[in-house]
C-alpha cells in the first residue's frame, strides 16, 4: 500500500511534519469508527507557497506545446490506474462504497484524463479563428483578426464528498483545468484524505515525469477547524484566477460570492443541488409501469442516494392505472436495505431533509424511512451511518405550494407527485427549479405532452433524457453536466465533455500582429496542425503549411 504521511503536496513536494499544525483524523463510515490515520491540515504558509508556484508554473504552462499537457493527462491516467487494489481499498474504506462503485469511478477518472488528452491534441477545442487583413478593401482597409481562447491561470479544485475520485484530486475540474493550461491545487476533502493523498503524488509523479515545472499542481490537507480557513485563503489568493467546486448550495453560493467580492473578481463554476425531476406520462405508466418503477427505485438508492443526478422527484398524472406505478416504487423502495453512507454529518442531514419534507401538510410517507430494519432483520444498527430509502406521496397542488419541497434531499429518497391533470403536470414542471437533468418516460400515445413539456423543462435543466434514468454521466464530447442555478452558478457551461475545457479560458484577439509573435496555433503555417477556421471555413493546415478542407 503506499505510504500515507498525512501531509500535503506543495508544487509536487510533500511538505515537512509541523508540530505546530492542526490534525484531523479520517473516518470509516462502514465500520463507524476512525481509520486511526492522521492527517496535518495545510498551513497559511503552505496555501500561499501553492499558490505562488502555481503563477510561477503558470507562466510555463500557458506557452509549452500541447502535446507536453496531453502527455502529462495520459501519464496521470497511467499512475493512477498502476495504484490497483490499494488506491481502492483506501477509497472504501474511508468512503464506505464498494469495490465495484470505485472501480467504476477509477475507470471514469482515468478514462476521462486521456479523453482530455486527445481534446488537447485535436486542438479545435480553442477556437482558433482568422479573419485575414485585407488593405485594398475600401473606405478602410480590412485588419487581419485572429482569435483563440486562452487559459485564465492557476485554479483552485474543491474536491467533492460523494466522488472521492471522479470529481476530486484528478477529477473533472482538475483534468480540464490542466488540459486548459491552467496548473491546479487542490482542496482534499476531509472525508477522504487517504484517497487524495495517494492519487495526488501520483499526480506529482506524472508533473514530474514530462518534465513540466512542479507548481503545475499541488494538494492540501483540509480539515478540522482548519477547513474552511484553508478554502478561503486559497478563494482570496491573487495568484488563483478560477474555482472549481463541487458539493452544498451552501458551500458553492459562499465561495462563488468570495469569488465575486474579491479586489480582481474571478469566476467560480459550482456545482451544487439538484432534484433531476422525472416526469412518467400515461401511456407510460399503462405500458409499462412496473418496469419504469423499478428503474427510478435502483437509479434513487444508487450508492444511498449520494449521487448528484439521483431522481428526487418523480410526477405523474393521476388516473386508473398510476397504481402500477405507484406500487411498485412502495414495493421496489421497501425492498430496499440501508446503506452505508458517506459521513454520520452526512446521514444526519439527510435524516432532517427528509423529516422536513414529511412534516408539510398534504406529504404522506408511502415507504421506507427511519426506523426500519437494517439488512439482516435487527432492528439496532451497530455500525450506525446507514441511510434508509423513503417514499413520500403529495399532490401537484401541495407540491405548486410548498417550494421547499422543490429541493434537493440528498440521500435515497424521492418525492411521488401526482398531479390532477395534464396542465397541472405542465405547472409542476414550470416550478421546477434549475437542475441538472430533467427526464421524460412516454409511450406510444405521450408525443405531444411529451414534446410540451420537453420545451418547458429545456429552460430548466441541463440534460433533457427520454426514456431513461438520470443516473449514470457519460464521459464523451456531448455530454452536458450542468445546469441553471442552483444546479450550478455558470449555466453555460458544463463539467464534463471538451467543453469543460473553456471554463479555465477566456478568448484573446490578436490584431495586425507579427507572425513571429502570434501563438503556434494562430500561425500561418499552423506548425501544431490543429483545426482553425480561417475566413468562414474550417481547416486544418498540414506541418508544411499546405492547406486542406477539413
Amino acid at each position: 500500500m503506499p505510504k500515507i504521511l498525512g501531509r500535503s503536496i506543495v508544487a509536487c513536494q510533500t511538505v515537512a511534519a509541523d508540530p505546530g499544525a492542526e490534525v484531523f483524523g479520517s473516518f470509516d463510515p462502514g465500520r463507524g469508527r476512525p481509520t486511526g490515520r492522521k492527517f496535518q491540515a495545510a498551513t497559511d504558509a503552505e496555501v500561499d507557497r501553492a499558490a505562488e508556484s502555481a503563477w510561477e508554473a503558470f507562466g510555463v504552462l500557458r506557452s509549452i506545446e500541447p502535446e507536453r499537457r496531453a502527455a502529462l493527462l495520459d501519464t496521470m491516467a497511467e499512475r493512477i490506474a498502476a495504484l490497483g487494489q490499494d488506491l481502492i481499498d483506501i477509497c472504501s474504506e474511508e468512503t464506505g462504497l464498494g469495490t465495484t462503485r470505485v472501480i467504476s469511478e477509477r475507470e471514469r477518472t482515468t478514462n476521462m484524463s486521456r479523453m482530455f488528452a486527445r481534446f488537447v491534441r485535436d486542438g479545435s477545442w480553442c477556437r482558433a479563428c482568422i479573419e485575414t487583413g485585407d488593405a485594398a478593401r475600401k473606405p478602410i482597409p480590412k485588419p487581419d483578426l485572429r482569435r483563440m481562447l486562452r487559459p485564465l491561470g492557476p485554479v483552485a479544485v474543491f474536491g467533492a464528498s460523494n466522488f472521492p475520485l471522479a470529481y476530486s484530486t484528478a477529477g473533472g475540474d482538475t483534468a480540464s483545468a490542466l488540459a486548459a493550461g491552467c496548473p491546479v491545487i487542490v482542496k482534499g476533502h476531509p472525508l477522504h484524505p487517504g484517497t487524495g493523498e495517494v492519487v495526488a503524488l501520483a499526480i506529482a509523479e506524472a508533473v514530474r515525469s514530462v518534465g513540466l515545472p512542479p507548481g503545475t499542481f499541488s494538494f492540501l490537507h483540509s480539515g478540522g477547524t482548519r477547513e474552511r480557513a484553508i478554502g478561503e485563503r486559497l478563494v482570496k489568493h491573487p495568484c488563483v484566477r478560477a474555482v472549481g467546486f463541487t458539493g452544498s448550495l451552501g458551500g458553492g453560493t459562499a465561495i462563488e460570492r468570495m469569488g465575486r467580492e474579491r479586489e480582481s473578481p474571478i469566476p467560480v463554476f459550482s456545482e451544487m443541488g439538484s432534484t433531476n425531476p422525472v416526469f412518467v406520462l400515461p401511456s407510460a405508466v399503462e405500458t409499462r409501469g412496473r418496469d419504469i418503477a423499478e428503474r427510478l427505485v435502483a437509479s434513487a438508492t444508487n450508492a444511498c442516494g449520494q449521487m448528484c443526478t439521483c431522481p428526487g422527484l418523480i410526477f405523474a398524472i393521476r388516473n386508473e392505472t398510476l397504481e402500477v406505478l405507484e406500487r411498485g416504487l412502495a414495493e421496489g423502495i421497501d425492498a430496499v436495505e440501508a446503506q452505508v453512507m458517506l459521513s454520520p454529518g452526512m446521514r444526519d442531514r439527510y435524516e432532517s431533509e427528509l423529516e422536513r419534507a414529511r412534516g408539510v401538510s398534504g406529504v404522506e410517507q408511502r415507504a421506507g424511512g427511519v426506523g426500519r430494519k437494517i439488512a439482516g432483520g435487527r432492528d439496532d444498527d451497530p455500525h450506525p451511518v446507514r441511510g434508509h430509502a423513503g417514499l413520500l406521496r403529495t399532490t401537484g397542488a401541495t407540491f405548486l405550494k410548498e417550494r421547499q419541497l422543490r429541493e434537493e434531499i440528498f440521500g435515497p429518497a424521492t418525492i411521488l407527485v401526482v398531479c390532477a391533470n395534464e396542465n397541472e403536470l405542465k405547472r409542476c414542471a414550470a416550478a421546477i427549479i434549475g437542475s441538472l437533468t430533467g427526464s421524460i418516460f412516454a409511450g406510444p400515445y405521450d408525443a405531444a405532452l411529451a414534446g410540451e413539456l420537453q420545451k418547458i423543462i429545456e429552460l430548466r435543466v441541463g440534460r433533457v433524457i427520454f426514456n431513461g434514468v438520470p443516473t449514470g454521466v457519460e464521459v464523451n464530447s456531448a455530454m452536458v453536466h450542468g445546469g441553471p442555478f442552483p444546479a450550478t452558478t455558470a449555466p453555460h457551461t458544463t463539467a464534463q465533455g471538451v467543453m469543460a475545457m473553456e471554463r479555465w479560458c477566456r478568448p484573446v484577439c490578436w490584431q495586425n500582429t507579427p507572425e513571429a509573435a502570434l501563438p503556434a496555433e494562430l500561425q500561418d503555417a499552423n506548425p501544431l496542425g490543429i483545426e482553425r477556421e480561417v475566413n468562414g471555413v474550417r481547416r486544418r493546415d498540414r506541418l508544411s503549411g499546405e492547406a486542406r478542407a477539413s
